[in-house]
């Protein structure tokens, strides 16, 4: 016959799953499913599901502190992806100061293809400022830093780099829409009709003024992280769990999973490490 567990049971559970089981759930997290998908799948209740991804989150979170240190990077590109929690902006409770719109920053090594730093924040000069001040902590040499036309990058990275950096901005300049009337373009991006190159600080060469792979990592995030996917009901209820799935990805992303251009994972291509981690090297970390 079977039993339905209380939740406190379930969470004193989670702590004995065996270590398949674990690898299981985290699995089915990292390749883009939700977490009641992954209940499912896993047979386990949504609680012990919740639990591991804060626990292994955590864990993850520290290790890209700990090991993303002393990167040798020529080429960093930043940028920012939208996405909310528990409520878009305009329809979120007056009495819920973390719900609403966050967005995460995200800078790649142009090369390695390396996620170098990332911070979840909103669009702020504050935010700008401290993403920035992580990514100059992470890097031992003069890069050159391409960004999108945002302003508050302007500040954040003169006052992060100084001087020792070759930073441009890429500016985008987009035609009309065309969503008025047409259904089928309602969420389609305005079509790209050029891009303005603004040369903020140093000799950065323009060959590599670009950001086009880290906005291909927007698509890979949007991919692997259901909490990204638009027009579902599988955001995020709390922005703590936010990150938590944020810094498991990532790690997955630099550690694990195999870039296809490269042939190995991006912390390999940029000397960090020496072997493919697996998901049960990822589940053990929350055990150390």
């Amino acid at each position: 016959m079977l039993v339905r567990l209380s939740i406190m049971t379930y969470i004193w559970y989670m702590n004995k799953l065996p270590i398949d089981k674990r690898v299981q759930i985290i699995n089915l997290l990292v390749e883009g499913n939700s977490l009641r998908a992954t209940s499912r799948i896993a047979d386990v209740s949504i609680n012990t599901v919740t639990k591991l991804l804060v626990n292994v989150g955590a864990a993850c979170e520290k290790f890209h502190n700990d090991h993303v240190v002393a990167v040798n990077s020529k080429r960093i590109q930043c940028d920012e992806i939208w996405s909310f929690v528990y409520a878009k902006e305009k329809n979120k409770p007056q009495d819920m100061d973390e719900a609403g719109d966050v967005w995460t920053w995200t800078a790649i090594d142009a090369d390695s293809k390396l996620i170098v730093s990332w911070l979840v924040g909103d669009r702020s000069g504050d935010s700008a400022n401290e993403f920035i001040r992580d990514v100059s902590r992470r890097v031992t040499s003069r890069v050159q830093i391409t960004t999108d036309g945002l302003f508050n990058y302007v500040e954040a990275v003169t006052d992060a780099f100084g001087s020792q950096v070759d930073f441009a901005q890429l500016v985008k300049i987009y035609g009309k829409d065309g969503s008025q009337g047409n259904t089928e373009k309602k969420y389609s991006p305005a079509e790209c009709i050029g891009t303005k190159t603004n040369v903020v600080s140093g000799n950065p060469d323009p060959a590599h003024v670009s950001t086009s792979y880290v906005e291909r990592q927007n698509l890979t995030m949007r991919m692997h992280m259901r909490r990204f996917t638009r027009l579902t009901n599988g955001f995020s209820k709390k922005v703590e769990n936010h990150c938590y799935a944020i810094a498991l990805h990532f790690v997955y992303y630099n550690f694990v999973k195999q870039h296809k251009t490269l042939r190995v994972t991006p912390a390999m291509a940029a000397g960090i490490t020496k072997r493919f981690m697996s998901i049960e090297d990822v589940v053990k970390l929350a055990d150390i």
